[in-house]
């Protein structure tokens, strides 16, 4: 019997819950490389085969210990005893010319196929061919092995910041630090916790399943009462969440306003992966003029792209489209594998055709949910993530038993923004251009749309 490495958690329990044959709750991670003027002709090969010299750590090692009985009570991660890198370290390579359409379809087919579960759930995919010479490194990994957040910091200490440094292992080869004594890290990105731990098991489970709460909503309630402080915070922040004055609160969010669209439609399990970068200097700016964030000048672009979309299709709905933003609760230094995020619901403005007017609405409506976390310890925030998620839980178990759904939505769609590195970073010597996420889509939340903070863009 293979060792037993850690249980897993609510949250875990919750992505690998809702794995199917058409939502394969996996995320992957892009990132095109240019390399040095001096590499060989085989440099790709030299870099695949030397990414398989080194042992292979936690928590890249672990498979699941109940694979074929995905809804078991007692699923734990196990180290593989029989792990083969040639199966999750692979090459592909883009036909000709190998520009961005390619790229982006290649990743779009890897990213429709399912991990396979018996296997720890990953794969890294070189993928040679691109124009210029160049190449490029898409990884994808399953939701409940690890988190956007955490894995992007992962992915990170693969990297130096020296072009010169030509024996950095990737990050399958590097040790995990342990969690260090530290204030709560709070920022935008680490994946979307969005459902139901175990729909099979009712409501109490769902609530555990989406706040991290180990025992339902008698664990939520339980953090509220010992909270101190936070706990009336707490109280506060689920008040008015859902009963909204026409005042102070108005550009609150409830957990049961997002409208009926399209976007919110049973899908295949084909995906399709693009890509657009704009640069980070003019967003700041637009930013700056409107007592904005980069996160809301992007939602904004977001909310002003499905408003032109769904126009055009004669779909736009009066109310504005909802978005969930995950937000990470991770302690610093923590990199230690599973999930570790509460959420916050916003507008996305696709009621408002003036620009300006939108970018306006997504910030009152950032900043009052960011508002009702201000004061709140971290389990008083998954706390409230819990209680805020409830409705979408229920709904999420009638889409998957077929009925109507009793209420209506809590979002429309995930918009997760994990920061990417703020320098120029090097993979043997080959320049990073990008790093950008593929995320996991529901069956029944057709569209999701990441974003990525990189140099300059």
């Amino acid at each position: 019997m293979s060792k037993t490495a850690k249980r897993l958690g609510p949250q875990d329990m919750f992505f690998l819950y809702s794995e199917s044959p058409s939502t394969m709750m996996h995320v992957g991670a892009l990132m095109p490389f240019t390399p040095p003027d001096d590499a060989p002709a085989d440099f790709l090969r030299q870099l695949v085969d030397e990414s398989k010299a080194n042992e292979v750590v936690e928590p890249w090692n672990l498979k699941l210990s109940h694979p074929d009985l995905l809804y078991s009570p007692t699923q734990s991660w196990v180290y593989d005893e029989n792990f083969d890198l040639d199966y999750h370290v692979r090459r592909s390579a883009l036909a000709s010319p190998g520009d961005e359409r390619e790229l982006g379809i290649l990743v779009s087919r890897l990213h429709s196929h399912a991990l396979d579960l018996r296997r720890p759930p990953w794969e890294m995919h070189f993928i040679e061919g691109l124009e210029g010479g160049r190449f490029a490194i898409y990884i994808k990994m399953h939701h409940s092995l690890i988190d956007g957040y955490t894995g992007q910091k992962m992915l990170a200490r693969s990297l130096s910041a020296d072009p010169h440094d030509t024996t950095h292992p990737l990050f399958f080869n590097i040790p995990t630090p342990g969690p260090a004594p530290a204030d709560t890290e709070e920022s935008a990105g680490g994946g979307l916790i969005g459902g139901a731990g175990n729909v099979l098991s009712g409501l109490g489970d769902v609530v555990k399943g989406l706040g991290g709460m180990v025992s339902g909503v008698g664990s939520v309630l339980g953090s509220v009462a010992s909270a101190g402080r936070s706990s009336l915070d707490l109280t506060m922040a689920l008040v008015n969440s859902q009963l909204r004055s026409d005042n102070e609160y108005r550009d609150l969010v409830s957990s049961v306003q997002a409208p009926h669209c399209i976007l919110n439609t049973r899908i295949s399990r084909n995906r399709r992966f693009a890509t657009q970068q704009y640069p980070l200097a003019r967003m700041k700016a637009i930013g700056a003029q409107y007592d904005a964030t980069v996160n809301d000048v992007a939602m904004a672009i977001i909310g002003g792209g499905l408003r032109r979309f769904l126009d055009e299709l004669g779909e736009l709905p009066d109310k504005p489209l909802i978005a969930v933003l995950p937000v990470n609760v991770r302690p610093k230094d923590d990199e230690g594998g599973g999930n570790a995020v509460a959420t916050i619901l916003a507008t996305l403005g696709t009621d408002i055709a003036d620009p300006a007017e939108r970018l306006r609405a997504v910030t009152a409506s950032t900043r009052m949910a960011k508002a009702q976390l201000k004061n709140m310890d971290r389990d008083a925030i998954l706390a409230y993530s819990a209680a805020l998620m409830v409705p979408y839980g229920i709904q999420l178990a009638s889409t998957l038993t077929g009925v109507k759904p009793p209420l209506p939505y809590t979002f429309n769609l995930c918009v997760s923004n994990v920061p990417g590195p703020q320098e120029v970073l090097y993979l043997w010597g080959s320049r990073m251009e990008a790093s950008i996420r593929s995320p996991w889509w529901h069956t029944a939340k057709r569209s999701t749309s990441p974003c990525r903070v990189m140099p300059g863009h």
